[in-house]
């Protein structure tokens, strides 16, 4: 008897519905109660390549809850249900645009449904088959996680997939910014068009014009054909630019006509060529400080869009480590075998600083299945040193007043920069006195800077 395939069935009606089984016999349904709390250790039960969501019984209350549980899921491609009424309301088509390959309005046509689901079935069996021994990448979990700093970067980032405007985006090396940016471009309405990367470090300073704008047919040596650069066959799609930062005085003034005005001209070219195109640019460094100390251009920086993402590093997301390195064991070779993490482990994996951040971590747990025997892994296998069971579990890190004094600090900038950095207006907006800021600001060593506003003092 063949193995039914599995289906996640997210709605707000009670888990095990009969319809669900009568309409997909030949599927292994497995039914998401929404109305239910996210819990991070459950989510790999549900991991299905396709899934059914059921909005018509949903409140508008839910559906906005509905889409925490829609980022949670490991669910590569859900199809919608939703009552006639259902598709005049705004809110409900952007739900179905950002998360969902197809949609169906009640009443159910059960043929229909199954064709739907077993196209997009086939088309993530189709991917599986032709990169069959294709590494997990970090980039392809990096936006996973319940923990607040991920949750919030995964909302504004909905939020800019909705726009055609330019989008920067700010984070460590090993972040996931490349997978921030092909997010948004799946997420927005130009997900059916070019998706064109250009390696702002990889660029050579000579070829610049000819790799981004293209050249006609006998403009130089060896032109043969007329050749489209990387901007225009991005046309009606979107264009990522990987490392703006990257780029040389001359470069940046290379794309500035681009930035302003739209249009390219080949090289050769007499006339200037429209391209439709949204723009996605990713940096390590804040440009802001690049362009206070003359390195990056101005007005460059500021026609790259005020649309401004930064992603957390990874030690300000501790608490999605478990499910990330989990993620990453699932998708192991299985000659390797099931593994799972030892309980010194995760609290090794919680405690360390992670300057790699993702990459880090995907390199120390590959390391750890190569070299680990069994099928734990231990602190050992993935290169820690003394476990937590040599210092009593002491960490400085884990510790409540790492935790409060992080919070502290947290208050002291969020209050300073509201108040444009006068201490008095601060204070004011934590509900202290001003000697208790002044207070927390040296424990904490936090700088002060003169006040934006001359009009009042301290």
């Amino acid at each position: 008897m063949e193995e039914k395939r599995p289906l996640v069935w997210l709605s707000a009606e009670c888990p095990g519905s009969a319809t669900q089984h009568t309409l997909l016999p030949e599927w292994q349904v497995i039914s998401v109660d929404l109305r239910s709390e996210i819990n991070p250790g459950d989510l790999s039960t549900y991991s299905a390549w396709v899934g059914v969501f059921d909005l018509s019984p949903l409140s508008s209350d839910q559906i906005t809850l509905a889409s925490s549980w829609l980022d949670a899921l490991q669910v590569e491609h859900w199809v919608a249900i939703l009552a006639p009424d259902q598709a005049s309301n705004p809110e409900v088509c952007r739900l179905i645009n950002s998360h969902c390959g197809d949609y169906h309005t009640l009443p159910i046509q059960p043929e229909r449904l199954r064709v739907s689901l077993g196209h997009l079935w086939g088309m993530s069996e189709l991917q599986k088959r032709a990169f069959p021994g294709k590494p997990m990448s970090y980039e392809e979990f990096a936006l996973e996680g319940t923990s607040p700093a991920i949750s919030q970067t995964r909302k504004l980032l909905a939020r800019y997939a909705n726009t055609d405007e330019p989008v920067l985006i700010y984070g460590e090396n090993g972040t996931g910014k490349e997978a921030a940016a092909k997010f948004i471009h799946h997420k927005s309405s130009r997900r059916r068009r070019p998706l064109v990367v250009v390696n702002c470090a990889a660029l050579p300073l000579s070829l610049t014009q000819n790799e981004l704008f293209g050249h006609e047919k006998g403009s130089f040596t060896h032109a043969m054909t007329a050749q489209k650069g990387k901007i225009e066959k991005a046309d009606g799609g979107t264009l990522m630019f990987v490392g703006v930062d990257e780029l040389k005085p001359e470069q940046q003034s290379a794309i500035l006509r681009f930035l302003q005005e739209g249009q390219i001209e080949r090289i050769g070219g007499s006339a200037p060529v429209q391209v439709n195109v949204r723009l996605i640019a990713t940096s390590t460094s804040p440009l802001e400080k690049l362009v206070a100390s003359g390195d990056f251009r101005s007005d460059v920086f500021y026609r790259l869009g005020s649309l401004h993402v930064h992603l957390p590093p990874l030690r300000e997301r501790r608490e999605d480590i478990p499910l990330l390195a989990n993620r990453i064991l699932s998708a192991a070779t299985p000659s390797l075998g099931p593994k799972h993490l030892a309980a010194t482990t995760t609290i090794c994996l919680a405690e360390h600083s992670w300057p790699g951040n993702l990459r880090e971590l995907q390199n120390r747990l590959r390391q750890a299945l190569l070299l680990g025997q069994g099928p734990a892994v231990e602190p050992d296998d993935m290169g820690f040193g003394a476990t937590p069971a040599n210092n009593q579990g002491q960490s400085d890190e884990l510790s409540l007043n790492a935790f409060r004094s992080q919070a502290d600090r947290r208050a002291i900038s969020v209050s300073l920069a509201l108040a444009h950095n006068n201490v008095s207006a601060a204070a004011r907006l934590l509900n202290i006195s001003r000697v208790s800021f002044y207070r927390l600001m040296d424990k904490h060593q936090v700088p002060h800077r003169t006040p934006a506003s001359p009009t009042k003092s301290d």
